[in-house]
């Protein structure tokens, strides 16, 4: 484990069987304040990693290391997941409760996080009601309201408006500041090329390329190209 990150990935094989690995040989490191793009088109990887770093794979072959002595991330999956009978709000004091936050600070930051995505209405609604982004919106609140070491966020644009894309992102970069890690799967490479520090591109469960841009440049032998057409090259 390297004392200048808050996490480390090393992924040998991995997958729902010994025998049914459909990731290798894919690894990645995050620093304090980094932003690392997990890079590929749908089914290419991108899902299964993530899912291995969380430890919910029946088989893997890999070394997951989180950075601190009680260090903490918070996991936003593609797919809103939530209780049927809880309304949006009951889930917030639900996570609060879960990672020890107390009551006014839960409170503040939890009215903060509605008013910024613009859900304060909907706070005593069930969120079986809301619509994809709506829901999306409440899996960021919730992984904002926890203040992790590492945020793990897996495709976070799908079904965010423009101006909630904006507020998600502004929000992301707050906790940059503060020293989060972040490890974000996507395949909006135009969003990824301007916000990540560096990636990891996978292709068919396999790492093709990592490093910064100017570095995924010099392996596709493009120095001036697109993220979306260096990993054309690479793939």
């Amino acid at each position: 484990m390297d004392n200048n990150t808050v996490l480390d990935v090393n992924i040998r094989q991995a997958g729902y069987g010994q025998d049914k690995a459909q990731i290798s040989d894919i690894r990645l490191s995050i620093r304090p304040g980094g932003l690392t793009g997990l890079i590929g088109p749908n089914g290419a990887g991108k899902s299964t990693s993530i899912k291995t770093i969380i430890g919910v794979l029946p088989f893997a072959d890999a070394d997951i290391t989180f950075g601190g002595q009680s260090a903490s991330y918070a996991y936003v999956p593609e797919q809103p997941v939530f209780y049927d009978t809880l309304t949006l709000w009951e889930h917030l004091a639900l996570a609060a409760a879960v990672n020890g936050l107390e009551e006014p600070a839960f409170e503040e930051l939890a009215a903060g996080l509605l008013d910024k995505f613009r859900m304060t209405e909907a706070r005593h609604l069930l969120p079986s009601g809301f619509s994809k982004g709506m829901q999306q919106k409440m899996m960021l609140m919730i992984g904002f309201l926890i203040r992790p070491d590492v945020y793990i966020v897996d495709e976070p644009f799908i079904g965010l408006d423009p101006r909630a894309t904006r507020d998600f992102l502004a929000l992301l970069n707050e906790e940059r500041q503060r020293g989060a890690g972040v490890l974000m799967s996507t395949h909006v490479l135009d969003t990824a090329e301007r916000i990540c520090d560096d990636f990891v591109l996978i292709d068919r469960g396999k790492m093709a390329a990592s490093g910064t841009l100017e570095e995924i440049r010099r392996q596709s032998g493009l120095p001036d190209a697109s993220l979306f057409d260096c990993f054309d090259a690479l793939t």
